[in-house]
This record gives C-alpha cells, structure tokens and sequence, in this order.
C-alpha cells in the first residue's frame, strides 16, 4: 500500500461535467478544489473560461481562479509551482487536494512532477516568430517545428500558435527540445500518489450538443459584454485575450457578421477544442475513465473509483 498523500484528478474535455463532479467528490472527501484550466487562471473573463459561481461552489473552496491579469503570459511551468504549492498547503490542513481542469498539459506536469529548466524570456524572439506564424500560416510553422522536433510538432494543432512559438523559442534560445526537454525533466518520482477520473463521451454528438448549449448560456449570463471588454483591447493577443469565447465574437463587433454566426463559429472552435482535449487525454492509460450518457450515476461511478483505491 503506497503511503504516498493521495490527491484526485477530474479531467475531460469542455462541457463535459467535471466542475459538479469535482464539488461533488470534494464533499464527500472533505476536499479542496485545484483548478488545471489555463484560462480560468485569468481574471475578468469568468463567463467566457466558465468560472463556477459562489452558488455552483457549495461552499468549497477554490484556487487558482481568477487570480492572473489577462496580459500576463502564464506558462505550464509557472502552473506546475503554484500547483504544487497549493497540494502542499491543502494537505497540511487535512484536507484532500482535488485538481479538477481540462488543459491536459498543466495536469500532467503535476502528475507526471515535471520539472523545469529555469527559461530566459527572449520578447523579441517571441515577438519575431508570432510575426512569423501570422505572416505564413499554422501549417507552415509546424512543418518548421517538425523539422526540428517531430514528436512534439505531431502533438500540437497547427491553430496553436502558442505552443508551436514556444516550442520554437526554446529551441532557438537553448538549442533543446521540447520533447528532450519532457524526457530529462521526467526524473523525480512524485511525492503523491494520483487518481485521475476522466468524464467522456460514448456518443460524442451528445458533448458537441451540451457544447452548443453551453455557448447559448453564456451569451445569455453576459459574454458578450465580457467580450467587448476584451475587444477594446484586442491589440494584446497573449495570455487570456487569446481565449476562446472572445475573439470569436470580435468580428460581430467590427460589423462584419451577425451575433448568430459569431456564435455558431464559437460554437464551431469550444467543439474543435474539446476534440483537441480528448486527443491529448486519451493518449494516457492510466485515467479511469466514466461516461455520463451511459451511467445514469456519475458520482456513484467516481466512489466506487475511489473505494477501490481506498480513498472511502
């Protein structure tokens, strides 16, 4: 039996349920929620990053919400250092760390107790290459990262150009991978023991179809002034002004298309994302995974998870 502090993980795509099922698990665990989405980690945008109201929270508390400026570039590595600061912090009071997200890179570097090489920022290499990326396109880009590092380039879409321009830069500025640098910093075994719980879809319209609910919620609960807030500032383009939610709806502020197709192209990229998500984490064997739209008890298929790793 490992005596290693457990901690529980809920991932899975957008939209698919895993913010009531975190409240849900961190009641009966007597938990504290670790939020793993790398946009709700910026503030003034809790419509478009779905940030749980004080209602939906029950009472449970909360970190890593809202507590980044939207120009700040936040980073895996900087997620992974206040990650593990707030697991350290919750176990020390007696409760249970619940890390609940849908950025499947920020869950593994805590999982997986990634660690790494302190980065010297290079803005005009990043400025450089972003100008780069607009100027030719994702696909060519990522050919250029393919070129150089192959496994990496496969994992990311060429719509990403953050992650394509980071991979880039750290190649340029320290002449190692992205991949090379995953495989040194793999080395130091995790002082926790992880249960990761996974929420997906057999029928996978039935995701698409609460994805496109969702979007017409959040119309309704305000995103579009939240968008507008962001649209008067639509020069900056890093850390959450490039959230999906709101630059969808810029060019219905231009006066280019209609709400109606602004909200069917968001709908189009929280879909394209969601793919993007279930990519990533279906990549990984070791998540148990439940799916809502055939188990009529979500929570009872998370206990019985957690009763068999002895956490009830």
């Amino acid at each position: 039996m490992s005596a290693k502090p457990k901690v529980v993980c809920i991932v899975g795509p957008t939209a698919s349920g895993k913010t009531a099922l975190g409240i849900e698990i961190a009641k009966r665990l007597d938990g504290e929620i670790i939020s793993a989405d790398s946009m709700q980690i910026y503030k003034g945008m809790p419509v478009a990053s779905a940030v749980p109201t004080e209602e939906e929270k029950q009472g449970i508390k909360h970190h890593l919400m809202e507590i980044c400026d939207p120009s700040d570039q936040q980073t895996v590595a900087k997620f992974k250092e206040l990650a593990t600061e707030k697991i350290k912090e919750v176990l020390e009071r007696g409760k249970t760390p619940i890390i609940v997200g849908g950025t499947g890179l920020y869950i593994d570097a805590v999982v997986n107790n990634i660690t790494y090489t302190p980065e010297e920022a290079d803005p005009e290499l990043r400025k450089k290459l972003e100008d780069e990326y607009d100027a030719i396109g994702g696909e060519r880009m990522l050919e250029k990262l393919k070129s150089i590092d192959e496994t990496a380039a496969n994992r990311i879409s060429k719509n990403d150009k953050k992650r394509i321009v980071r991979a880039l830069e750290l190649y340029y500025n320290s002449n190692v991978t992205v991949t090379k640098q995953y495989e040194n910093s793999r080395k130091i075994e995790s002082p926790y023991e992880f249960i990761v719980i996974g929420l997906k879809y057999a029928d996978r319209q039935k995701l698409y179809d609460r994805i496109n609910k969702r979007v017409d919620i959040m119309l309704e609960n305000g995103l579009l002034d939240e968008a507008k807030r962001f649209y008067d500032k639509k020069g900056q383009k890093n850390g959450g002004f490039a959230a999906i939610g709101h630059k969808e709806l810029f060019p219905f502020f231009d006066g280019e298309i209609k709400l109606e197709e602004a909200a069917e192209n968001l709908k189009m990229q929280t879909r394209r994302y969601a793919k993007r998500q279930l990519t990533w984490f279906n990549k990984n064997g070791e998540i148990n995974w439940i799916y809502p739209d055939v188990t009529e008890d979500v929570t009872g298929e998370a206990e019985k998870i957690l009763k068999r790793r002895q956490m009830l």
